[in-house]
């Protein structure tokens, strides 16, 4: 299985590499509301999951700064994920409210559709 995943991971680097989204123009004080949007967010991430690439690319397209943690470097992101979110499941968005609680959405389509709503509402 291995031996399938790692070329098609490279290939999915390559293509993403190549056709990479294009980060929107925003004046300062625009792009700073919405970082203040994204400051409470973490994507547990696989560079080469297709999954990832998508989220990350939409990241890029809406011009979103959001803390990548890798869960396949020697880090704890990859117990964290487990022990606090409950699988170990990419990509995940952590998303740390304001009364302390914490919320993880697993499915990629999920993490996109709630990225453009705060680019909508920011």
């Amino acid at each position: 299985m291995s031996l399938i995943r790692w070329p098609i991971g490279r290939l999915i680097l390559l293509l993403n590499f190549v056709f990479s989204p294009s980060s929107p123009k925003r004046a300062q004080g625009e792009q700073e509301k919405v970082d203040a949007q994204t400051q409470n967010l973490s994507l547990y991430q696989l560079p080469s999951c297709p999954f990832c690439v998508k989220v990350r690319r939409t990241m890029k397209r809406e011009g979103l700064n959001i803390e990548l943690r890798n869960i396949n470097q020697k880090n704890n992101f990859r117990e964290e994920l487990i022990n606090e979110g409950g699988k170990r499941t990419v990509p995940c968005l952590r998303i740390d409210k304001a009364d302390g609680e914490v919320q993880w959405l697993y499915e990629s389509s999920d993490v996109v559709a709630h990225l453009q709503q705060l680019v909508k509402v920011a």
